[in-house]
């Protein structure tokens, strides 16, 4: 049997921690556009666990993909890389 497929990990920002155990990360992404050269800007927001309710507002986190947790909810957090001042 085959390993199962490496999961994506990302870094981005919390900008929500109101839910419970569940906080929004805003992963945010420059491109070069292939022909005006233009860096274009784009953000996701996505919603992770946060099974120990650690990560606060402006918190800089890695998450990782998960199976669904929720409707909305398909990534938990790993760890704080940096704490908001």
């Amino acid at each position: 049997m085959s390993e199962r497929g490496r999961r994506k990990v990302r870094t981005g920002v919390v900008v929500s921690d109101a839910r419970d155990k569940t906080v929004t990360v805003e992963i945010g992404d420059a491109v070069r556009h292939p022909i005006y050269r233009k860096t274009v800007r784009s953000t996701t927001r996505l919603h992770a666990h946060d099974e120990l309710n650690d990560a606060r507002k402006g918190d800089t986190v890695k998450v990782m993909e998960t199976r669904p947790l929720s409707k909305t909810k398909r990534w938990r957090v790993v760890e704080i890389v940096e704490r908001a001042r």
